[in-house]
């Protein structure tokens, strides 16, 4: 007897969330051909076939105050996304990181009757463990994407978890090399290069990046014959390095008048690069796999620096680190995140020597990801939830 047509519920809240649901819906699509997808859904996921009921281009938010003053956009958000719940009546609730919406809408999910899968396991690990209660009671199958979390969850009783492998170990991959991307961007093979990574959030770039332009304009002074290049999120918008420009000095803005920027075009400029400073997040562990040897920077306001550190229980920041279980590359966060500091390190990673053996760490790291596979895994999960329940 024919199965008949499943509906999913499917809810990210950021770029990289957005990717990795996407990938799942359309693995999702080849074990129910006729199924249909309503959510919260960024361009990939529209792009795949998600009906929007909410953008989620309108929630990548970050930093205390931002959200709380964001409040009542999210609350709108969530009411729509439950109203759309009761009214389709969907076969599960599939939520894509985001913790901080995500878990609340879990357990209202849950008194509406609705099975939650909650795909990109939040970083309890890391801060906020109280939040374990949210999985145990709300959630009924855990898919995790870091090698370490299913034996953390085991440890603390929660068995419905599954590894299903990391989604960016088959997705980052550069797509030309590097003499054919400096061709393409103005830039010489022959010369050392460095990649800017500023993040994705606007907030982050705002903070991170007038950082990065002085230390670029530090290592010309330095050195001028190393070399730039920005990469940033497809979604961002040149403006936005235009204003971080605009608060360097004039000397400072002088020495940059050759740097390069790139949209959406992150992997091939990681690829290109000799060295990278990376705003701690998913790009860690996206240059990781890349291999090209880093140093991880952050910058928070203040206030929020302040609320949230002590609530943070890992030795690392950067998820590389986390990975390797221990410091292939440098963390800057904060008071540490200086030109100075960044430069210093920046220059260690270009002497042949180091840039080869680190490599190699980074190589070793990332294979404790697997090799793809991940969204057809979680697929496969899903699946063999429903059959069960059913």
């Amino acid at each position: 007897m024919a199965e008949y047509a499943r509906k999913f519920m499917i809810v990210a809240g950021e770029t990289s969330g957005d990717r990795h649901a996407a990938r799942l819906v359309e693995e999702l699509r080849e074990l129910f051909p006729e199924a249909e997808f309503f959510g919260a859904a960024g361009p990939k996921m529209r792009e795949a076939g998600v009906r929007d009921v909410v953008r989620s281009d309108d929630l990548s938010i970050v930093g205390l105050i931002e959200i709380a003053k964001a409040l009542p956009m999210f609350l709108r958000a969530r009411k729509d996304l439950l109203e759309a719940a009761r009214s389709e009546e969907p076969d599960v609730a599939i939520l894509v990181d985001f913790p901080d919406f995500n878990l609340k809408l879990a357990k209202s999910l849950k008194k509406q009757g609705i099975r939650v899968v909650y795909y990109v396991s939040p970083q309890i690990w890391a801060w906020r463990a109280y939040r374990i209660g949210s999985i145990r009671h709300y959630v009924d199958l855990l898919l995790t994407i870091l090698p370490f979390e299913k034996g953390w969850y085991a440890e603390r009783g929660i068995d419905h978890v599954e590894y299903v492998g990391n989604p960016l170990a088959r997705e980052v991959h550069a797509t030309e090399e590097r003499p054919d991307f400096c061709r393409r961007n103005g830039l010489d093979p022959g010369r050392p290069i460095v990649a800017l990574l500023p993040g994705s959030r606007h907030k982050e770039i705002v903070r991170i990046l007038p950082e990065l332009l002085r230390t670029a304009a530090r290592m010309l002074r330095e050195n001028g014959e190393t070399q730039f290049v920005i990469a940033f999120a497809f979604e961002r918008h040149r403006s936005e390095l235009e204003t971080a420009l605009g608060l360097l000095d004039e000397n400072e803005r002088a020495v940059l008048k050759d740097i390069r920027s790139v949209f959406g075009d992150t992997y091939n400029a990681l690829n290109a690069a000799d060295v990278a400073a990376v705003t701690s997040g998913t790009a860690t562990l996206e240059t990781g796999i890349i291999g090209t040897p880093m140093a991880i920077v952050y910058k928070s306001s203040a206030i929020n620096y302040k609320l949230l550190r002590p609530l943070i229980r890992v030795e690392h920041f950067g998820l590389i680190n986390l990975i390797a279980e221990r410091r292939i590359a440098a963390e800057l966060i904060q008071d540490d995140f200086t030109p100075e500091s960044l430069s210093a390190e920046l220059f260690r990673l270009l002497s042949p020597v180091v840039n080869e053996k680190v490599r190699k760490d980074l190589n070793a790291a990332a294979d404790k990801l697997g090799h793809g596979g991940a969204a057809k895994r979680a697929a496969a999960a899903i699946q063999k939830l429903l059959n069960k329940n059913n």
